[in-house]
């Protein structure tokens, strides 16, 4: 019984000291479930007729794009389906930017620029990674936050689990009664709820952890037998030859639609200085991330470039590479497909749930012993 109650107030302070940002960080995960599906409908800029003729060369998307943002660095050129608009990327830390021109790939006709630090979803991905705090104090809050949930979900199991066979048969589906008060079954709804979610509010936390803390990463990746190094990095380019291959990013790019002929995506990274590679990859997954494959190439003889990073080909990738790789859409439920994404909005809203219900029990037991006092 001693343990119980010691568990019991580790779990209350937790969840008090927690509470609001959980409820954040889960509801604002349900409003971010559909948001592929919501700006494909509402974002008509983003797609074109589709045409049986060949793509413009991201030679020309470049040059194209850079006209509209003549002072911005382009960090990629991206093309998709026959359906949907090129994508040319800008990207820069210091000053920071995050910029897509949208272009019809067939006649280079440009649709619409956008800043993607703006609009409805980041403002809801803002307060799910960062609570709108500047994003360093926001990621620590979160990550924080994160860790003592997963303490919360285990103290949680262990006040519901049954002491015996009868107090069971209320620990897993609701038998509420006409004339029942309202706070039994709100304690209900918290117990209940939180045991059924309770493993995937654990997977959610463990994959949110990922990106939380760079030593977690590390251990969780050490811990599935990881051998390659987590931090992005690129390989370097080293001339070797006084004629360097005429127009490498096309070629690259030529060479990636030929190898990988039915991607979902093809991503081609224009040269930023002297040792850099081309990088490039190609997205084989419909909706999904970790089946991406990343290759970099020598841009004075084309020469391919092998990496010690997880992010390389997938045919290399081993049990704990794709898990690390599989963390986003894991976390999302795309993972799962469609049906993933909606099972991840409704245990988020459930989860939601839980510092609410879990509040107003500890409010009626505040208010009951005040009364008892008096």
């Amino acid at each position: 019984m001693k343990f119980k109650k010691v568990i019991r107030q580790i779990h209350l302070w937790l969840g008090l000291i927690t509470g609001s940002i959980v409820f954040i960080v889960a509801i604002t995960g349900c409003l971010y479930a559909f948001q592929t599906e919501i700006s494909d409908y509402v974002e008509e800029y983003r797609f074109v007729a589709p045409q049986e003729q060949e793509f413009l060369p991201p030679s020309v998307l470049k040059e194209i794009g850079q006209k509209v943002l003549p002072h911005k660095h382009i960090h990629a050129i991206q093309y998709k389906s026959k359906g949907e608009a090129a994508e040319v990327i800008f990207y820069h830390e210091d000053p920071l930017y995050y910029d897509i021109c949208y272009i019809n790939p067939y006649n280079g006709a440009i649709h619409k620029t956008v800043n993607e630090f703006t609009g409805f979803f980041r403002f809801i991905l803002r307060a799910h990674f960062y609570l709108w705090l500047p994003d360093e104090i926001g990621q620590t809050v979160i990550a924080w936050a994160t860790l003592l949930f997963i303490i919360m979900i285990i103290s949680g199991f262990i006040l519901w689990y049954p002491k015996n066979r009868k107090a069971a048969q209320q620990r897993f589906w609701f038998r509420w009664k006409e004339g029942m008060k309202w706070k039994r079954k709100n304690y209900d709804l918290h117990n209940i709820t939180g045991f059924y979610t309770l493993s995937i509010a654990l997977l959610f936390a463990i994959t949110g952890l990922v990106w939380g803390f760079p030593w977690f990463a590390y251990g969780y990746y050490k811990l599935m037998g990881g051998e390659k190094e987590l931090i992005y990095s690129e390989p370097t380019s080293v001339q070797i030859t006084d004629k360097p291959v005429s127009d490498p990013l096309d070629k690259v790019w030529n060479f990636m639609q030929q190898e990988y002929p039915n991607a979902s995506s093809i991503e081609v990274h224009p040269i930023e200085n002297s040792s850099s590679p081309i990088a490039a990859n190609a997205n084989m997954g419909d909706g999904t991330y970790w089946q991406t494959d990343y290759r970099y190439f020598n841009q004075y003889t084309l020469e391919e470039l092998d990496v010690t990073t997880i992010y390389g080909r997938t045919k290399n990738a081993k049990i704990a590479d794709n898990l690390l790789r599989m963390n986003y859409d894991i976390h999302t439920g795309a993972i799962l497909g469609f049906a993933g994404k909606v099972f991840a909005f409704l245990i988020s809203l459930l989860i939601a749930s839980l510092p609410i219900t879990g509040f107003l029990i500890w409010w009626g037991r505040k208010n009951k012993a005040k009364k008892g006092k008096k």
